[in-house]
C-alpha cells in the first residue's frame, strides 16, 4: 500500500515538472512524501502479501 501511495505521488511530481503547472512547493512536498514513504517502507522491513 505505502509502494502505490508513493507510486503515485511521484507520478504526480513528474506531471506536475513535465506540464510546468505548479503551486509553489507542493509539487516538490510531494516528491518528499513519497521518498519519506519508500524509506519508511525499506526501513520497516514488511513483506508484502
Amino acid at each position: 500500500m505505502l509502494y502505490t501511495i508513493a507510486l503515485i505521488l511521484l507520478i504526480l511530481w513528474a506531471l506536475g515538472l513535465v506540464t510546468s503547472v505548479t503551486m509553489g512547493g507542493f509539487v516538490h512536498a510531494l516528491l518528499v512524501i513519497a521518498i519519506i514513504l519508500v524509506i519508511f517502507r525499506l526501513v520497516s522491513g514488511r513483506k508484502v502479501l
